[in-house]
């Protein structure tokens, strides 16, 4: 069953299209990548799905509602989260923080009873630090828990912003160029987290990457956006097949293209 639905969405900013008539759904569980050139309309569709941009025409459907004239922080009490592709933290507090603050929108007390503190504002949180260590203790980065974030490098400030989405306990992750300006080794770690944070929490995902390599490893399923079109939609092997899609990146529809999109070598499940 779809927990994200995108139906026919259309974005346009004056004369220029930044979607047209883009449809693809996003199975429970599954993670889901959206690939094409720089350009393509893969951030605008983020933005849509997530609130920042209202569509011209079309519908967001998640799980069965249409969230399209839904405000951002209506959409994340429904369950939606994201990270950024420009680092988006409080980069002078600490990442503890930071964390704290991705768990807003559980946040029950009022001005009265948080300023009292005693009693049920206390509790709730205790709750809510409960549940900020163990996405600290499931990202690994206990160690700089009580650091700046300001003062850390750009991987582990990356993984911060993972902990900070995943502190609002998502149904649906969106992740835009989570890997972005890592080197080698912070990119296998994240596409580890990424992987566990897919099968242990059974989060849904919606990724956006540029690496191919981690694409066509991790997704289940990939739609391909060039000019603000669709122009595939599948399995990573057969998008990687798709002579659109060779064109869109190549120019060209051949050989060379097993260069830029790696087979896929994500592990059959048990």
């Amino acid at each position: 069953m779809a927990l994200l639905d995108v139906r026919n969405v259309s974005l346009h900013f004056r004369g220029l299209t930044a979607l047209a008539d883009v449809s693809f759904a996003v199975e429970a569980g599954s993670i889901h990548a959206i690939i094409g050139p720089n350009g393509a309309g893969k951030t605008s569709m983020l933005n849509c799905v997530s609130g920042v941009y209202r569509p011209q025409r079309g519908a967001v459907l998640l799980d069965g509602q249409d969230v399209v004239r839904l405000p951002p922080s209506a959409r994340t009490r429904l369950g939606v989260a994201r990270t950024f592709q420009n680092i988006a933290l409080f980069k002078g507090m600490t990442v503890l923080d930071n964390l704290l603050i991705g768990r807003h929108v559980h946040q029950r007390a009022d001005v009265v009873t948080g300023g009292v503190y005693w009693g049920p504002a206390q509790r709730e949180e205790i709750a809510h630090r409960r549940v900020v260590e163990d996405v600290i203790d499931f990202l690994e980065i206990a160690h700089v828990r009580k650091k700046v974030v300001g003062t850390l490098a750009y991987g582990l400030q990356k993984r911060v912003e993972l902990a900070r989405a995943l502190a609002l306990e998502p149904r649906l992750l969106l992740l835009d160029e989570p890997m972005a300006g890592m080197n080698a080794e912070e990119k296998e770690d994240m596409a580890r987290f990424v992987l566990d944070v897919n099968e242990e929490k059974g989060t849904t995902i919606v990724m956006i990457e540029h690496d191919m390599g981690v694409v066509m490893d991790l997704s289940h399923r990939v739609t391909v956006l060039n000019f603000g079109e669709r122009i595939a939609d599948g399995t990573p092997d057969e998008v990687r097949s798709d002579r659109a899609v060779q064109a869109a990146y190549l120019g060209e529809p051949a050989g060379a293209f097993e260069t830029v999109l790696p087979q896929h070598r994500r592990e059959p499940e048990a």
